[in-house]
């Protein structure tokens, strides 16, 4: 295969002061071999003293020749795109806040599947519960479960319960500060030696 030439628009100085003032470390090792390379260094040797093999080496030299410097540096991209836009993002955080309705929505409490179907249905959007989870917290919301309660559970008899125990917690405190009782129990332990262990 011929060598590609590399353009000489930059000498192999110029070339090097930019690797001095490159933030990327890549982008620098890409430079320094380009400079090497153009000093008449052998491709290989370039190549491998930027750490890499002579093909990527010529894919550094392509990208240099139809970009210059600039096109040293990685592109990623935004990756692929979100399946709800914007709009459809803030629908569903203030579905997920107005709390579900028992009558209409059929259930006391959103959970993953619900949400699931809530969002198929308008949107045509299809997500597992793991990635709409993901999305959630994306839009600041998580999963809280509140507390059980069972449904014949008296509010007026708990007050009452509670402020029963709390009365007798103060008489007992108050006995207990009368009438203290020290009670001393020492343990001798004896590790690494036959024998038993004895209490006083």
């Amino acid at each position: 295969m011929p060598v590609l030439p590399i353009h000489s628009d930059l000498s192999p100085e110029d070339l090097r002061r930019f690797v001095k003032l490159e933030p990327d470390a890549r982008v620098a090792r890409r430079l320094l071999a380009l400079a090497n390379a153009l000093d008449g260094m052998d491709r290989a040797t370039a190549a491998k003293f930027a750490g890499r093999d002579r093909q990527t080496l010529r894919d550094w030299v392509i990208r240099y020749n139809a970009g210059g410097v600039e096109a040293l540096a990685d592109n990623w991209g935004d990756g692929r795109p979100r399946r709800l836009d914007d709009g459809q993002q803030a629908a569903l955080k203030a579905i997920v806040l107005r709390s579900p309705n028992r009558e209409k929505d059929g259930i006391s409490a959103w959970r993953g599947r619900d949400l699931c179907r809530i969002v198929e249905d308008p949107f045509g959007v299809r997500y597992a519960q793991s990635a709409l989870t993901r999305r959630l917290h994306a839009l600041d919301l998580s999963w809280h479960t509140p507390r059980p309660r069972h449904p014949k559970a008296d509010p007026a008899a708990q007050e009452a319960f509670k402020t029963k125990l709390w009365r007798m917690q103060e008489r007992t405190a108050a006995a207990d500060a009368e009438d203290r009782l020290e009670i001393w129990l020492q343990v001798e332990a004896r590790v690494g030696q036959k024998g038993r262990v004895t209490r006083r």
